[in-house]
């Protein structure tokens, strides 16, 4: 049976994928690393056990790792690529500071470590359309610069010390959850929330930008089996492309106002994070993923909105 600690559990896919990993293998066996004032609340608190675990303290995630006897990791800790830009210096202490301590401590203690990676480890120069999963990347952002070097360094410490490193390259993630944190495709699920509300929603991605989307349960089924494939079967360990949807902000505008007619939306773009979403795949090329370990989501645009609708007009009694 599997022990394992998800750092980063209480933010925007970790408390799913705490949540998720204890159905599956058990509550007891999956520990919510957080930070001080990020405490766990609610089932998230009262479900399993829960940890201070912040990735840069070292020693701190080496005695979690001892007291529960962990064997695999899921190091969630990052700043999302738009509050990254404003706080550069603690972007990289948190995603390649942090990812040193936690590789070093898997190192000593034989751990599998999963650490995300991202659309935004693409730059300008990379190829938009079917970005294949070997190619240039050269991003433009701290965040996007974090990713990349989280990818290296993750492979480094699977090449030199053997330590079982793998991850994906998520897209946009959109979730009825937990609320947006910073991101550059965050106007996918804010739009949801405007919808159900009856509010207009100002868009702040210009018209005609594609990006790369995927529905939370699909990324944490990605995350979950991927860590459960076969080693021997994984040509790329860091990071693997992941593909689901891709569409522009009127696409999915048209999908909620065909649910929804009275939805009313324009645009007033904000210029950094326009610039950040130009410089990311308008969609990847997945194959790779499908292939090594069996990626297949289960969400269309379609299939995402019908659900996103029916879940968040519970959640805000509409």
């Amino acid at each position: 049976m599997k022990k394992i600690l998800v750092i980063g559990a209480t933010g925007q896919i970790g408390s799913e994928l705490t949540m998720e990993l204890r159905d599956r293998y058990g509550n007891g066996n999956v520990v919510a690393g957080y930070i001080q004032g990020a405490e766990p609340k609610g089932e998230l608190k009262e479900s399993g056990p829960s940890a201070l675990a912040d990735v840069t303290d070292g020693e701190g995630i080496a005695n979690v790792v001892k007291e529960y006897d962990i064997d695999t990791i899921y190091n969630l800790a990052a700043l999302l690529s738009v509050v990254a830009e404003g706080k550069p210096r603690l972007a990289w202490k948190i995603g390649i500071d942090g990812l040193w301590n936690i590789l070093e401590v898997a190192r000593e203690n034989h751990c599998a470590v999963f650490t995300p990676s991202s659309i935004g480890s693409f730059g300008l120069t990379t190829p938009h359309v079917m970005t294949p999963q070997d190619t240039i990347q050269r991003p433009s952002t701290i965040y996007g610069v974090t990713k990349v070097t989280t990818e290296l360094l993750s492979d480094y410490y699977y090449l030199k010390y053997g330590v079982d490193t793998r991850a994906v390259r998520f897209p946009g993630i959109i979730s009825y959850v937990t609320p947006p944190g910073g991101g550059t495709t965050d106007y996918a699920v804010d739009i949801f929330y405007y919808a159900v509300r009856g509010e207009k929603f100002i868009c702040p991605i210009k018209q005609g930008t594609l990006m790369d989307m995927i529905y939370m349960p699909d990324a944490l089924n990605a995350a979950i089996t991927l860590m459960e494939a076969d080693s021997t079967k994984l040509v790329h360990r860091n990071a693997f492309n992941l593909a689901s949807m891709s569409f522009a902000p009127e696409t999915i505008y048209a999908a909620i106002k065909k649910r929804l007619p009275d939805f009313q939306m324009e645009y007033q773009v904000d210029p950094l994070k326009q610039h950040i979403a130009e410089s990311w795949p308008d969609c990847m090329d997945d194959s790779c993923a499908r292939q090594e370990w069996g990626w297949m989501p289960k969400y269309d645009l379609d299939a995402m909105t019908d659900d996103m609708l029916e879940k968040l007009k519970l959640k805000l009694n509409r």
